[in-house]
């Protein structure tokens, strides 16, 4: 299995790793079913696809704080939360929302997200660490 290790930016500290999802648009977490972690919104391309202790790539949030933090409270309640998230233009609004549930959070890795990560590799994020390893899937 070919591995790589990046550094990055520590937005919210912690250790996790996971499958990774990748979302090539913004994400309003209020837009996912809390029981599945399913996003619902109609037309995203990853509608039907669960971001359940997943390390979601994605390029900001979208949405008032106020239904961001409740999507991600009630993804918590249902233990559906997001394991790390990998941001690239990591907004107040989903910055502030993430740190409540208590997610780790990176952004700036030196290299793009876009061209080191797939869907289905194996990701772990330790933003404490300011470091981010890539295992490819097979």
């Amino acid at each position: 299995m070919k591995t790589r290790t990046v550094k990055c930016r520590k937005l919210i500290g912690g250790c996790a790793e996971g499958e990774a999802i990748v979302s090539r648009e913004a994400i309003n977490f209020y837009l996912c079913d809390p029981a599945t972690g399913e996003l619902l919104e109609k037309n995203h391309h990853l509608k039907g696809k669960s971001f359940a202790r997943k390390v979601v790539v994605l390029p900001t949030g979208k949405g008032s704080s106020v239904v961001q933090l409740d999507g991600l409270y009630q993804m918590l309640e249902k233990n559906n939360l997001p394991k790390a998230i990998i941001v690239i233009d990591p907004e107040p609004v989903l910055v502030s929302s993430v740190y409540v549930v208590n997610v780790p959070m990176v952004d700036k890795m030196e290299d793009d997200p876009y061209t080191l990560i797939e869907d289905g590799d194996w990701v772990k994020v330790d933003a404490d660490s300011q470091i981010v390893t890539v295992a490819e899937k097979f």
